[in-house]
């Protein structure tokens, strides 16, 4: 190959006192990374401890500026359908609202 890659499948194995791969196939990183996810991760290279503290403190407040708007829009819809839907009037036939006259005609 002419370097020593990172990775390799080796097709064939011979198994004598030590074991000896015959025909091998080197496997880049990222490939494993995107095909196998379960079984590798590639880890972020140059992210220092400080940067990986301050990407996480940034998520952190993220998360807590969504909860803060979520419960602000829940507890308006809560007022919302707490609060009664305005006074109306009902009609009912028969039922005269009752009149304030003066008592003009008094007597005859």
């Amino acid at each position: 190959m002419g370097y020593m890659p990172d990775y390799v499948v080796y097709h064939e194995l011979i198994m004598t006192v030590k074991e000896y791969m015959q025909c091998v196939t080197s496997v880049e990183a990222a490939w494993l990374a995107e095909l196998g996810p379960m079984f590798y991760s590639l880890k972020e290279a140059g992210s220092t401890r400080i940067e990986k503290r301050l990407q996480s403190i940034r998520k952190a407040r993220n998360m807590e500026e969504e909860l803060k708007q979520a419960s602000s829009e829940l507890s308006g819809i809560e007022r919302t359908a707490r609060s009664p839907a305005g006074s109306t009037r009902i009609a009912e036939p028969g039922k005269v609202p009752a009149s304030v006259r003066s008592s003009a005609r008094f007597g005859m």
